[in-house]
């Protein structure tokens, strides 16, 4: 009837068989991810001992302040306007010459308090600013 057998395929088989192919590469790359650690090399070094120094506090950043109000302070002090905030600053730079202010803005605060507060501090002569968010 032209139905075809088993018995009828004596011919070789041309199809590969990559079951085994992949199962040595899993086999490799377990080995490779175990022993990868081990490979790494490290040269044994005495480091010297020194005592502990504390830190430098003219190198502590000034903390800048503006609340959603917008209230403007220096380090957790409170500055009643910009003209004082100026001359804060300049006496500052002037005892720190490389003086770093961070600006603490509230996410709902002017955006214009925050560019008169960052034109203060331009006109101070202060060029280190940075802003200071918090992490999502």
């Amino acid at each position: 009837m032209g139905f075809k057998t088993n018995s009828d395929d004596d011919g070789p088989v041309s199809e590969i068989n990559v079951t085994p192919l992949v199962d040595v590469m899993l086999v490799l790359v377990i080995i490779l991810l175990v022993t990868a650690p081990l490979l790494t090399q490290s040269v044994n070094v005495a480091l010297p001992k020194t005592a502990s120094t504390t830190p430098d506090l003219e190198k502590q950043p000034m903390q800048l302040g503006i609340d959603a109000q917008g209230g403007v302070t220096l380090n957790k002090n409170v500055v009643a306007d910009l003209a004082a905030l100026d001359s804060t600053l300049r006496n500052e730079l002037a005892g720190n010459p490389e003086l770093i202010v961070h600006i603490y803005a509230d996410q709902g605060v002017n955006y214009g308090k925050v560019a008169e507060v960052m034109a203060t501090v331009q006109h101070a002569g202060i060029s280190k600013l940075a802003f200071v968010s918090l992490e999502k």
